[in-house]
């Protein structure tokens, strides 16, 4: 079936488990098991390759969200170097290539190139737990009291570092581009509800209060997680795409008596004193100086991996019925492994969305004649042409859709595009016709007015109203530079009108694929029907450019 295997987080609870139920069923050639430590990834691969000895195993390790060089680095540390932050900060809201070259994600999937990825980190845990809700009080105190000063700015870097949203996005569109470009066939997400299958009442938290603002802060991160993956599992070229979410506790890898830490990471007993309750003032935070240890904080419990540690009383507590109850590691691996190999088991959630969503209905598709009829009558009696307005994007959108119209309006027809009564038409040609009509028509005025430049023929000018929307400037600058002459002719694919013979040549090449699938179409019938067919009989603008994304851009469901 598949012979190279990356598992993230492998040395965990769920994650070790995986690796053997691979090793067991699917007689993998090599596992590469990551974790974040590399203590603990070497480890697992040892103890794995005592139990197997047929498969190779390689030991990786790092934190995936950070530059590969900084994936050692403790997030602490980090944290408390400036430079560090900044450069953090640019790799989760700078340049996406960039940020997507460094990441040690995308180093470890280009690196190892593995067919199928089954990734048990508890992503979500970990951005919820950076806690937005305490960087959020703390950059409130600062605009409160210093109004911007220089010394409040670690506290802003801190808080912007902390959102989830953002991180998962790049995340996400991160995996995307490594797994396609080097061909993973299959990831695997074991994922998380957040609350271990709890409602709102979530009684099981790190400590926090109930309702926990931290734990619910993680259930959102665990389905916006889910939610992109759906988009992923939709995207053409991406690999296949599941996800298994268990909503119970998830347990356990031994019991043991060990010295622990309590959660503010005490690990002694000590002797209490007395404090009155009529100074006025109760201080939640003193030093341990006052408070003599009178021994370790040692006591028999139970190891549930990634989860921590649970006495006896805690342990009967969190799995007794009625409350979160528990699942064990096995469970989820023999799951993970069935979905593998294809087999229904009816736990992926992402299939589980792709059924229950409203997918497109048979009575739309006939109000949209309806609609699209009743559109071209009130466009007649209308001075502006109905063509776009900006708001839909990707900017490309827009800008097709005026040069369409613009070729309609010039030849009338897609046959008329490619020749006239004296042969078959040249770029030039089209676009010497393009440009004189241009005078006379009323995209001049339309399409600069809601932002869309058009280029001029001679490619030396642009006619362009008060607000440009390619290039997208973010920020206080509004201005960019004209020197670079590649960087205009990506500004022009993407979001101007243009009118240069090099951009008709596109367009004569284009039309001539979309009328030859209409032949092609008429002469073999349904077999013949898929999106690389232009189905109306007319030069509809709208689905034109609907061709054009279809089969030139990549932009089309396949779901």
């Amino acid at each position: 079936m598949f012979d190279d295997y990356l598992i993230l987080g492998g040395a965990g609870l769920v994650g070790l488990q995986v690796c053997r139920r691979i090793c067991r069923e699917l007689a993998p050639r090599r596992i590469v098991v990551a974790s974040l430590m590399e203590g603990e990834a070497r480890a697992a691969v040892a103890r794995l390759q005592r139990e197997f000895d047929e498969v190779r195993f390689v030991a990786a390790w790092g934190n995936l969200f950070v530059p590969t060089d900084l994936a050692d680095q403790h997030r602490s540390a980090s944290m408390a170097d400036p430079a560090t932050r900044r450069r953090l900060l640019e790799t989760v809201f700078g340049p996406f290539d960039d940020a997507f070259q460094e990441n040690h994600l995308v180093t470890m999937i280009v690196r190892h190139k593995p067919q199928v990825i089954v990734d048990c980190v508890n992503t979500a845990t970990g951005l919820s737990y950076q806690d937005v809700f305490t960087g959020a009080n703390l950059v409130r105190h600062w605009l409160g009291e210093d109004g911007f000063s220089r010394d409040g700015t670690p506290d802003l870097e801190r808080f912007l570092l902390s959102q989830s949203v953002p991180q998962l996005i790049r995340h996400v569109r991160f995996l995307h581009r490594a797994t396609t470009e080097n061909d993973t066939r299959v990831y695997l997400k074991v994922g998380t509800t957040g609350t271990g299958g709890m409602g709102m009442n979530i009684p099981y938290t790190h400590s926090e209060d109930k309702p926990s603002k931290v734990l619910l802060a993680k259930t959102e991160a665990a389905f916006g997680h889910t939610g992109l993956l759906f988009l992923l599992a939709r995207t053409p070229d991406a690999p296949i795409v599941k996800e298994v979410k268990p909503a119970a506790m998830i347990g356990y890898r031994a019991v043991t008596t060990k010295k622990v830490r309590d959660k503010h990471g005490n690990t002694h007993i000590v002797e209490p004193r007395v404090s009155t309750l009529s100074d006025g003032r109760l201080e939640t935070r003193e030093s341990t100086d006052g408070y003599p240890p009178l021994g370790e904080l040692e006591v028999s419990v139970v190891d549930t991996g990634e989860n921590g540690v649970f006495t006896r009383g805690e342990f009967a507590a969190i799995t007794a019925l009625g409350q979160m109850e528990y699942i064990t590691p096995e469970e989820i691996a023999r799951t993970v492994v069935h979905e593998i190999r294809g087999a229904n088991t009816g736990r992926d959630v992402i299939s589980a969305l792709d059924s229950a969503v409203l997918d497109p209905s048979y009575k739309a598709g006939l109000v949209r004649s309806v609609a699209l009829q009743d559109l071209a009558q009130a466009e007649e009696g209308s001075e502006l042409p109905s063509i776009a307005l900006g708001r839909l994007g990707p900017p490309e959108l827009s800008k097709l859709l005026f040069e369409a119209w613009l070729l309609r309006d010039a030849f009338g027809t897609l046959g008329g595009v490619l020749r006239d009564d004296g042969g078959p038409r040249t770029p030039e040609s089209i676009s010497a016709i393009v440009e004189a009509r241009l005078e006379t028509n009323a995209v001049r005025r339309l399409a600069p007015s809601i932002g869309i430049p058009i280029l001029n023929a001679a490619g030396t000018s642009i006619l362009r109203g008060p607000r440009i929307n390619v290039p997208e400037v973010r920020g206080h600058d509004s201005t960019v530079s004209l020197d670079d002459r590649e960087q205009i002719d990506r500004w022009a694919r993407k979001g101007w009108v243009d009118l240069r013979p090099s951009n008709m040549a596109t367009w004569l090449e284009r039309v001539a694929k979309m009328i030859d699938a209409r032949i092609e179409l008429r002469d073999e019938g349904s077999v013949a029907a898929s999106i690389a067919s232009y189905f109306p009989v007319g030069f509809e603008i709208g689905e034109v450019v609907a061709w054009i994304f279809n089969n030139e851009m990549g932009g089309y469901r396949i779901k």
